[in-house]
């Protein structure tokens, strides 16, 4: 089945707004073709959300706390909260964050999810079938349960200052020999845990947010993605990551929404925060939220970009909203001011 699309299209990984036509065939974008067209409506690639906790759509409104009091486990709010919730409500909160997801426009993201092989199932059995959006699951042991690795694609550790590294080195070994990946926190609180996250060779890292320039350094000899949460970081009062210098630095750096009991899953939100606190680059923050995270997680080839041969992945924004009307530079206002309810489809 063949549909074509008109429109200003965010083409390309260097995502220039272009006007013309997108064909697609069987879910998959058959050509762009550039023609001066008029049409009201921006035609982008959808978001791929690198780092979230859906299980923590049980609770949406927790007091302002120190940072560990909430997520550090085993006794941190969140985690206390989990234990007391049934698994048919888990079932049902992150099934609504999943589809909160689907409609502001993320296809694809990344949860480390707590629980061991009951909380994986459970993501598995809120996902179901759904065409519209792809997991990755980073899941963890409870009680040293290592099972979970049989459905997960790997293991997500909260941090190494909470648990024994002796333990972590045994996650981490039976993790690579299972031939998943490996990916923790660090760097969020304070900078104590970076550099025995680093010994680990983790695939990727989340947030570095208190890094030293040292720390930034070491992270890009080994060329370690990562993934970083500035709104999640600064609702907990742990700063702003030094976004710009890992870039100037050459790490690859995604972008992740994180805890959904600190932030919704819209990353939308995301990218305002990022253009107008630390990274003044329309293009760039786009970037960040889209390919970079499809690049992390291995899916580049088909998502993260518009271009001939990839999925049509796609959103579709109006431009006559009251919210953009008047819109002068589609990718700037895309990325400055764009909201969920400016997306008129998604495909």
């Amino acid at each position: 089945m063949e549909q074509t699309l008109k429109g200003t299209i965010i083409y390309g990984d260097e995502f220039e707004p272009i006007d013309g036509y997108i064909t697609i065939e069987n879910g998959i974008i058959k050509n762009v073709e550039e023609s001066a067209v008029a049409s009201d409506v921006i035609i982008a690639p959808c978001f791929v959300n690198a780092h979230t906790h859906i299980g923590d759509s049980v609770i949406k409104d927790p007091p302002f706390m120190p940072l560990p009091e909430l997520v550090q486990p085993p006794n941190g709010l969140k985690h206390r909260i989990l234990r007391q919730t049934s698994y048919p409500d888990l079932i049902i909160s992150i099934r609504a964050s999943i589809r909160d997801m689907i409609k502001t426009g993320t296809c694809a993201f990344c949860d480390f999810r707590e629980g061991g092989l009951a909380g994986a199932r459970a993501l598995h059995e809120a996902l179901g079938t759904n065409p519209d959006i792809k997991a990755w699951i980073f899941g963890r042991p409870d009680d040293k349960d290592m099972n979970y690795l049989d459905i997960c694609h790997g293991t997500g550790l909260s941090s190494t200052n909470d648990l024994e590294m002796e333990y972590v080195q045994d996650i981490l070994k039976k993790t690579r020999e299972k031939g998943k990946k490996f990916a923790i926190h660090a760097g969020e609180k304070d900078s104590s845990d970076i550099t025995s996250a680093l010994a680990l060779d983790p695939d990727f890292l989340v947030h570095l947010t208190n890094a030293t320039n040292k720390d930034i350094k070491t992270v890009a000899d080994a060329q370690i993605p990562v993934v970083v949460c500035p709104r999640s970081n600064y609702m907990t009062r742990s700063g702003i990551p030094p976004i710009t210098e890992m870039l100037d630095a050459g790490i690859p750096v995604a972008v992740g929404t994180d805890n959904v009991m600190l932030n919704s899953a819209n990353m939308f939100s995301e990218m305002e925060i990022l253009v107008k606190t630390k990274v003044y680059d329309d293009r760039q923050v786009f970037k960040l939220c889209t390919l970079n995270g499809a690049k992390l997680l291995g899916i580049d080839k088909e998502s993260g970009s518009i271009k001939k041969g990839k999925k049509a992945r796609l959103m579709i924004l109006s431009k006559k909203s009251d919210n953009m009307q008047g819109i002068k530079n589609p990718l700037g206002s895309l990325v400055r001011r764009a909201r969920p309810d400016d997306i008129i489809r998604i495909i």
